[in-house]
């Protein structure tokens, strides 16, 4: 879902070869996680536990849902989009970004 959002934004404004070449590395560069029956069901169990009157875009409720599918935390500039999901981990965009560069100096594990 995110990598389609990705390249639809870069559709959406026209990027050039080198700026959507610089994407697909990114992209590259990341495990993009599958989706399968358990998302679906994650998916459900998510949508369905919304408070009455809570609407969340449904490509959110499935970024969200493979995140919990996977046990891996939601990484995002819009976390208020996630509350109400007890079950999902979400870190701010930000916080990530602190943890990354604070593991940047630890030694690699020799193999």
């Amino acid at each position: 879902m995110t990598v389609g959002e990705l390249y639809f934004g870069a559709k959406k404004s026209n990027w050039n070869k080198t700026k959507l070449e610089r994407l697909e590395k990114r992209i590259r560069s990341v495990v993009v996680a599958p989706y399968d029956i358990a998302v679906c069901e994650a998916y459900a169990r998510l949508k369905a536990s919304l408070p009455k009157g809570r609407t969340i875009e449904d490509n959110d409720i499935w970024i969200a849902a493979c995140a919990v599918r996977h046990s891996i935390p939601l990484i995002t500039h819009n976390r208020r989009h996630f509350d109400d999901f007890k079950e999902l981990i979400v870190i701010s965009e930000m916080q990530a970004a602190t943890e990354i560069e604070s593991q940047e100096s630890l030694p690699l594990a020799e193999n």
